[in-house]
């Protein structure tokens, strides 16, 4: 996966891209955690998202993901599940021309601690994305993420704290 990521990064500076970012789909008993901003926020206040954040200078895709996951949730990734890579283009706040990667990551046992930067989060089922805030590519994000599960069974979800 981590090969796969920087040849398509490669292939997104080629394509103008300026700006990257990492996000992760943790998932646990079939179910995605959403997490929403602060109202305070500069960038696109209160709406839910998936985890993610910026790639910085000198960073490799994976390294950022594991950074901006342990700043947002607690903990770093992990693994990845190889079987999912969604991304989508938009510009940021400062109008780059921006590719997010979004891929999959199991919780796998460990507590939720929420940064500053998000006020709550919550778990949601490919039935219930729709009521979430999140942006339409975050939300086509999620409807891939459910698509490729085919019988999740569901159990009890942990709380964030």
């Amino acid at each position: 996966m981590t090969v796969l990521l920087e040849e398509l990064r490669d292939s997104a500076q080629r394509d103008g891209v300026e700006k990257f970012v990492v996000g992760a789909v943790i998932h646990q008993d079939g179910a995605a955690l959403v997490v929403t901003r602060s109202e305070l926020d500069d960038f696109l206040p209160g709406i839910d998202e998936v985890p993610s954040g910026g790639v910085e200078l000198g960073e490799t895709l994976v390294t950022a993901l594991n950074r901006e996951l342990s700043e947002e949730v607690g903990f770093a990734a992990g693994s990845i599940d190889g079987d999912f890579l969604e991304t989508f283009d938009y510009r940021s706040s400062s109008g780059k021309a921006t590719r997010q990667f979004t891929v999959s990551v199991p919780l796998a046992g460990r507590a939720i601690r929420l940064s500053d930067e998000h006020v709550a989060c919550r778990w949601v089922t490919a039935e219930n994305v729709s009521g979430t805030s999140c942006t339409l590519e975050t939300r086509r994000v999620l409807d891939a993420w459910f698509a490729r599960g085919s019988s999740w069974a569901y159990g009890l979800l942990p709380e964030c704290w």
